[in-house]
């Protein structure tokens, strides 16, 4: 229910604080007192679009701030116009974008002016009501979560069949680059070796020739090696050493090179044994280097590493058409799945919405009937509809005036029975658990009399569940309210400004109000008289 409600420099509005009760709450006054401008204020609460000409003179911006009791607790929204046309919306003193604004107020309160007759025409209107009434809260919420994970699934296996054919027609290509790498057998670091080898064996003459003259230089005279001649050369030194002890130190050094030398000797040996001169090997060695040079240029590769990294990224282009074949035929199948179980819920759905269609359309009926629409039927014709997030059918609320020929309700010529057919509507939504506070805009508009009467006791009976706001011109209807509330406007002689303001009435102030609806301006004393006897009666 609507607990408060705050409007700072909004239109005519100076400055208003008010607090509402629960029940049927009226609002009168006179025509242009600014009844419209407090429905445009919770408007902007509805998130509906803020123009910078509702400003008042007193200021650069204006507040709207609505408190709320909610089953979740005490919920505030504020809404800030600026002169530059901006706006910003709050929940709870938090920023928040003006969607969710909106999506929270339409839980909270529901304007019902006369041009929201218009939803008469609007399906998905009809089709809510329906199934607030059949109970099936629970079933549409389900019913939702499947569409939407439908969607999802549709869409990643849209996007992995997209994946899937463009590596389908790159495959030949992936296929192809793959074994070239493949069968090339590479080995990181080999490179390096060829070239040595390579170079090995195209100067193998020249590397032997240059080899056998170093061993020849260890043995120059044929008779006594290098290395002999150090050997004895050292003894000598050890022999001197007994009498010049520094001569055995370096008796040690030529020693040490004697061996030095040796071991140089067998490494020239050995390597002059394992030269050979090849042509076969060599033309074989050339041969894998002209093919890993090409691989390197062909993929702008500068290691035979990078080229591996090539080789099993083509790989896995490869077997990774094989994994997206497997994702499609897994997500064909969960597609599959999705839709069977809802279309489970749309028949259940449907089946719900057909048994509930006969006693609703016989509620609305009924509260026609009341109304004194005696001869009046209304009917719910459930359709066949396109599977969606609210199931798989739709319907049509049909209305005849006489009790013949039912058209389409949208296409009532009468004002009164349209006002009559919403009326009867919203005082079913009064018996939904949990619905918002209903604020009806002269929904008694076009009526009189005896009608006028008892749509009046109908919104007072919806005023015992849920909170109801009724603006209105009628007596009858103004009389059975809980609460009562003047909007007027005050010219204020200081500022030179006309202001709108809403006060409670109560005791004599009402009887005069409910007076002023039955005679006009002129209140007579028989105004006053039934004035009196309608509030009596009211409160019986």
């Amino acid at each position: 229910m609507l607990r408060s409600l705050h409007i700072r420099n909004y239109a005519l509005i100076d400055s208003l604080d008010i607090k509402f009760p629960e029940g049927l709450v009226i609002i009168t006054g006179q025509t242009g007192a600014g009844k419209s401008i407090l429905l445009g204020a919770l408007g902007l609460l509805a998130g509906q679009k803020a123009e910078a000409e509702v400003i008042g003179p007193g200021g650069d911006d204006c507040v709207v701030e609505g408190e709320f009791d909610t089953p979740e607790g005490l919920r505030i929204i504020r809404r800030v116009i600026y002169s530059s046309g901006r706006s910003r919306s709050f929940i709870d003193d938090c920023p928040v974008q003006i969607q969710e604004l909106t999506d929270l107020s339409s839980g909270l309160f529901d304007i019902h002016s006369q041009h929201k007759s218009l939803l008469l025409n609007d399906k998905h209107f009809q089709l809510s009501l329906l199934d607030h009434y059949a109970g099936n809260k629970e079933a549409l919420a389900e019913c939702r979560r499947l569409w939407k994970e439908i969607g999802e699934c549709r869409k990643e296996l849209e996007d992995a069949r997209g994946q899937l054919r463009t590596q389908k027609a790159e495959l030949d290509y992936n296929e192809a680059q793959y074994k070239e790498l493949e069968s090339a057998r590479l080995k990181d670091g080999e490179l390096a070796g060829l070239e040595e080898e390579q170079q090995a064996l195209a100067n193998a003459e020249e590397i032997r020739e240059r080899l056998a003259t170093a061993l020849q230089l260890f043995n120059p005279d044929g008779r006594q090696s290098i290395g002999e001649s150090l050997r004895e050369a050292r003894k000598a030194l050890d022999h001197a050493g007994k009498f010049l002890p520094s001569m055995t130190a370096l008796g040690e050094r030529i020693e040490s090179a004697r061996i030095e030398l040796e071991d140089i000797f067998a490494e020239v040996e050995d390597a002059a044994g394992r030269t050979e001169s090849s042509g076969e090997r060599l033309e074989a060695v050339e041969d894998r280097l002209s093919l890993l040079y090409k691989l390197l240029r062909k993929h702008g590769c500068e290691s035979i590493a990078e080229l591996i990294e090539v080789r099993e990224r083509f790989g896995r282009a490869v077997s990774g058409s094989e994994e997206l074949e497997e994702r499609c035929a897994e997500l064909e199948k969960r597609l599959s799945s999705l839709k069977e179980a809802h279309l489970r819920v749309c028949e259940a759905l449907d089946k719900a919405r057909r048994q509930a269609s006969v006693a609703f359309a016989a509620e609305v009926t009924g509260h026609l009937h009341y109304l004194e629409l005696e001869r009046s039927s209304f009917e719910v014709e459930v359709l066949p509809a396109d599977p969606g997030a609210s199931g798989s059918s739709s319907v049509a609320f049909k209305f005849s005036a006489d009790g013949t020929r039912s058209v389409d309700v949208a296409k009532c010529a009468s004002g009164g029975e349209i006002s009559r057919i919403m009326l009867s509507l919203k005082a079913l939504m009064a018996k939904f658990e949990g619905m918002p506070t209903l604020i009806f805009d002269e929904i008694d508009s076009g009526v009189s009399g005896s009608v006028a009467d008892k749509m009046g006791s109908m919104i007072c009976e919806m005023g015992r569940t849920i909170q109801v706001f009724s603006i209105t011109h009628l007596p009858q209807v103004a009389a059975k309210g809980d609460a009562h509330y003047l909007v007027s406007k005050q010219f204020d002689e200081a500022s030179g400004r006309t202001y709108s303001g809403i006060r409670l009435l109560e005791g004599e102030a009402r009887v005069q109000e409910v007076a002023r609806l039955l005679s006009g301006a002129s209140i007579t004393p028989e105004a006053v008289a039934n004035a009196r006897s309608l509030l009596k009666e009211a409160a019986l």
